[in-house]
């Protein structure tokens, strides 16, 4: 009789994997095969791409939006610190690059007049320039004959789009100058001193005969701020929300329009206050007083941040760059002088002109306009950054009555002039900057987008406290508060815990390297460290009170009753 077979219940690989577990030798990771013949990627058309990969980008259009500089390194960082400026340097870098690729999408450029050989760009007429252009810039040259109720002050919105101007009797209205159409007028039927629009073209701030009025787009008024009362000029702050206001009693006031309160009143103690501007990139505002001096203020300070002598005579106008870099002043004395703002208040030019200039205004591309009587003149400098040149005029435009307010359009080579006629557009070539910032000033917005907008700027606002002459000093670390803090914790302590460096356990074996067991043995270590510590202060205590201690006298005096 056969036995039965013995039946057999292992897996079919198991003796593959006896094989892998008596197979000691390390396996080590294929290397994938290399392409020998290495083709350049083709589309789903089957058509071949010459340009494979991202477009290079010029090392010197990179570094002009590069913020970092690697020059400068910490020289005792430690090792979490240095990786953190590793990951902010790599993503500065991919940042950098991005906005390069994004400079090629910006298609428009400035440009400017171009006169023949020996002709003389002040020469060309407004009439010249409209017949050379197309007719949507044509359209942007007009004239609004309003002589009943002029003179006239205007302003821009900080798009650009809409325009607001107001009489000295009583005509206020608002419009979009683009396209011509009417948002509102109205007749307040009390002198307009000045206007100005607020964060957007749906409020606007009228410094009337006796108080601020505040209106939205349909004429409505909103706002009447009796604490601001005779005010002669209105500068809005847009990153914080401040509109300042000068008066003929001397105060400059601060006011913040997200919430209506009044955050500080200011007493310049020198008369009555007509002449003011703002300072783009700081938000400083500039004073001119009959005394030649123009003050520059902040909300945080009951004094002027610095004052410079600018003329002999008062000044009768005063315009701030949108850098920030340049000031023009003019004065009773009839010069027109240029100032240098990083530091130094030094006047870089100056020029006499026949009549006082009584406004002065300042475009994007760093042109300067200045007003004299019925005549405007505009001088150009070699670019953005360099000072207007003020030898020879740029253009020239006579009007039909007396300048009286001159306001740049953003992004439109376009210059308003408020004067005893109405309101003048005039067409500057070059003036403006070409390309603007859909986030942030955007001309072709919805009222949703506005909507939005305003949300977003409300929870970005600066504080009023951070105005100062140099923004850049918020970010730098203050050494010698550091140094005293420092000190006073040392003769707190006894001893300075940063002098040595900090304890560092070696790892052990067979588990005993746990988390918790290196914090217990750093812990122990800076603990005999401080008994140590404690204890040499304690021993050097006694030998300072026996120093300090009086001598003794060989006679005894009769006044030593009273030596405490």
């Amino acid at each position: 009789m056969s036995r039965p077979r013995r039946t057999d219940f292992r897996p079919k690989n198991a003796n593959i994997a006896k094989k892998s577990r008596i197979s000691r030798k390390r396996q080590l990771p294929k290397k994938p095969r290399e392409r020998r013949n290495l083709e350049p990627q083709r589309s789903v058309s089957g058509a071949q791409d010459p340009f494979p990969g991202p477009a290079p980008v010029p090392v010197e259009v990179a570094r002009k939006f590069r913020r970092i500089d690697k020059s400068k390194k910490l020289p005792h960082s430690k090792s979490k610190t240095r990786s953190r400026l590793e990951v902010a340097e790599a993503e500065e870098e991919e940042i950098s690059i991005k906005a390069a690729r994004s400079e090629l999408l910006l298609a428009e450029e400035p440009g400017f007049l171009e006169g023949e050989d020996g002709e003389d760009t002040a020469k060309i007429r407004q009439a010249d320039i409209v017949e050379a252009v197309d007719i949507a810039s044509a359209a942007k040259h007009f004239d609004l004959n309003l002589r009943q109720f002029g003179p006239y002050r205007l302003n821009y919105s900080p798009t650009g789009r809409h325009l607001a101007f107001g009489g000295r009797r009583g005509h206020v209205a608002t419009l979009d100058w683009v396209t011509k159409r009417l948002m509102c007028e109205i007749n307040v039927m009390e002198a307009v001193r000045d206007i100005r629009f607020l964060h957007s073209e749906a409020l606007l701030a009228v410094a009337q005969n006796r108080w601020l009025h505040i209106y939205d787009n349909q004429g409505i008024e909103l706002h009447c701020i009796r604490r601001c009362d005779r005010v002669t000029r209105l500068e809005f702050l847009p990153f914080h929300f401040l509109l300042a206001t000068a008066s003929e009693t001397g105060f400059l006031t601060y006011l913040d329009v997200s919430v209506g309160k009044i955050m500080a009143a200011l007493n310049a103690r020198a008369g009555r206050l007509d002449v003011m501007t703002k300072n783009p990139y700081n938000a400083v505002i500039h004073l001119g007083h009959s005394n030649g001096t123009v003050s520059l203020w902040s909300p945080a300070m009951k004094e002027p941040l610095a004052k410079i002598l600018c003329h002999r005579g008062g000044v009768r106008a005063v315009a701030v760059d949108s850098t920030g870099t340049y000031m023009a002043t003019s004065g009773l004395d009839h010069q027109l002088k240029i100032f240098d703002l990083r530091g130094t208040f030094q006047p870089l030019g100056a020029r006499t002109l026949p009549q006082g200039a009584g406004h002065l205004a300042f475009s994007q591309r760093g042109l300067l306009a200045a007003g004299m009587g019925d005549v405007v003149n505009i001088w150009a400098g070699q670019g953005k950054a360099s000072p207007p040149s003020l030898e020879q005029p740029y253009l020239t435009h006579r009007l039909s009555g007396h300048v009286h307010g001159l306001h740049f359009c953003p992004f439109e080579d376009v210059l308003g002039v408020g004067h005893n006629g109405g309101i003048t557009s005039m067409l500057v070539p070059g003036a403006a900057e070409p390309n603007f910032d859909g986030l942030e000033s955007n001309p072709y917005r919805s009222q949703k987008q506005r909507q939005e907008w305003e949300v977003k700027a409300l929870l970005e606002k600066v504080p009023a406290e951070l105005i100062c002459l140099d923004p850049r000093a918020l970010a730098e670390v203050d050494v010698i508060s550091l140094e005293q803090e420092k000190k006073e914790r040392i003769e707190r302590l006894g001893y300075d815990p940063e002098a040595k460096a900090p304890f560092q356990p070696k790892p052990k074996q067979k588990g005993r390297s746990s988390t918790a067991s290196l914090v217990k043995r750093k812990r122990k270590v800076m603990d005999e460290e401080h008994r140590d510590k404690v204890r040499q202060s304690l021993e050097q205590q006694p030998q300072k009170q026996e120093k300090k201690a009086k001598p003794l006298r060989a006679r005894p005096s009769a006044l030593d009753r009273f030596v405490r």
